[in-house]
């Protein structure tokens, strides 16, 4: 299914495109997804709609089966990719969990805002970009993920979230589908 409507107020939230996690293989190329939520990007500022930038800088405490490694972090590890042309008026979200909106900000400064849906891009799908639809869906927000501008380490783990859990969700579509419907409904 595609994606069908936008409401007016809709922000953008890019997940986790950063330094650190673009040095990491993943499914698809890294720059191609970039690329894609940079336009998607570029299109919500021209419409003046709200573009929020999520990079992580840790991760929950806990034990879990699968170690986390002792991966060396480089000291520009967080730095969002300079290819999403970041602006001022950009929102920034430095998230220290899976999803964006766990300890932090985002659900009031998206409400102060006005914010009614969001589209979701980044990576890894099933991490990173699924526990931030999970939590916006349960916060109440329309919830619309760009399936082309996002990525994952695994590419079952990819495909599984897009075929099995976005459609529970939201909707979901491609970057210029979506882009599409930003030029109708907020022409």
């Amino acid at each position: 299914m595609s994606a069908t409507t936008l409401d007016p107020r809709t922000a953008l939230i890019i997940v986790d495109l950063q330094k650190g996690i673009a040095a990491l293989p993943a499914a698809a190329p890294i720059e191609v997804v970039t690329q894609k939520a940079r336009l998607l990007a570029a299109a919500f500022r021209e419409r003046a709609l709200p573009v929020v930038l999520v990079n992580v800088a840790g991760g929950a405490a806990g034990r879990t089966e699968q170690s986390r490694g002792a991966i060396p972090l480089a000291p520009d590890w967080t730095e969002l990719l300079p290819a999403l042309g970041q602006q001022p008026q950009d929102h920034l979200v430095t998230k220290h969990t899976w999803g964006a909106f766990m300890g932090t900000s985002l659900e009031s400064w998206l409400k102060s805002e006005g914010v009614t849906q969001v589209v979701l891009a980044g990576v890894a799908t099933s991490i990173g970009v699924e526990s931030t639809a999970r939590e916006a869906y349960a916060l109440g927000f329309n919830v619309t993920l760009a399936i082309d501008a996002m990525t994952d380490m695994s590419a079952d783990a990819h495909a599984n979230s897009v075929s099995r859990i976005f459609p529970r969700l939201g909707e979901t579509g491609t970057t210029q589908e979506i882009i599409a419907l930003l030029g109708t409904q907020h022409a």
